[in-house]
């Protein structure tokens, strides 16, 4: 079962997803990031995520794009090190940010993008 829980900040949207992200949850997900690609700043916190497949990882390059392509500025949060693999394989971390801690993604959130 996968539960999302959205909270809004002072300085960003936090999406944090708790629960398997796979073909059978990842509809949800893929909601919630649709209804959050407005956001100017959203951090995705998949620290509660103990699993998640390519269905998964779709999702939340979708939902990153979309995000982007409103102008909005997009962090991942994950202490996880077999997710946190699963994103430097794929090469995730070469399109958004991909931090240890919460910390560290509102730091990266709260720098000025690159041009």
């Amino acid at each position: 079962m996968l539960e999302i829980h959205v909270e809004e900040t002072e300085n960003y949207t936090l999406c944090r997803p708790s629960g398997e992200l796979d073909a059978y949850t990842v509809g949800a997900f893929r909601e919630s990031l649709a209804s959050l690609a407005d956001a100017k700043r959203l951090l995705i916190d998949l620290s509660d995520v103990p699993f998640m497949d390519s269905a998964g990882l779709g999702a939340l390059i979708g939902g990153i794009r979309r995000t982007r392509e409103a102008e909005g500025a997009v962090v991942v949060a994950c202490n996880r090190p077999p997710l946190t693999r699963l994103l430097h394989t794929t090469g995730f971390d070469r399109i958004v940010p991909v931090t240890e801690t919460l910390e560290e993604a509102e730091e990266a959130l709260a720098e000025p993008a690159e041009s």
